[in-house]
């Protein structure tokens, strides 16, 4: 949520995409019992799924962007993976425990590490499988 709910973030969001650099959120769907199952874990009921309509709204100014795309997950929600060409933040999930009270690791992918090719490789399992949200 912190991500969309700054506006400065979705406007350098469409400027890469403009620029020509390919933009991919992925988000757990609102709708799905893994989300429902997470605010009940963390306390909040249906604040998760509230979280994520309101992020689907404050993306909506990008969507249907050239090079944006936006999907929903129904996986069960481990961690949180931002990355930006080589360099990661991975917020991991600590079960009772709200994101923003759990570590994030900070990795950079180098020559034969294998720890971020795991990550990068997790996300684009999800990825595949998710489910396209429209403009």
């Amino acid at each position: 949520m912190f991500l969309a709910d700054d506006g400065g973030m979705v406007r350098l969001f469409a400027d890469k995409a403009r620029a020509g650099v390919r933009v991919r959120i992925l988000l757990g769907d609102p709708d799905s019992g893994e989300v429902a199952q997470r605010g009940a874990d963390e306390g909040v009921g249906d604040g998760m799924a509230s979280q994520i309509r309101s992020a689907l709204a404050l993306y909506r100014p990008i969507t249907g962007l050239d090079n944006v795309e936006i999907r929903l997950h129904r996986t069960v929600l481990y961690n949180s993976i931002y990355r930006a060409d080589d360099e990661y933040l991975i917020n991991t999930h600590v079960y009772g425990t709200r994101a923003g009270n759990a570590p994030v690791l900070h990795l950079r992918r180098v020559a034969g590490g294998d720890m971020v090719a795991t990550y990068a490789e997790s996300f684009e399992k999800v990825w595949a499988q998710a489910k396209p949200v429209e403009s």
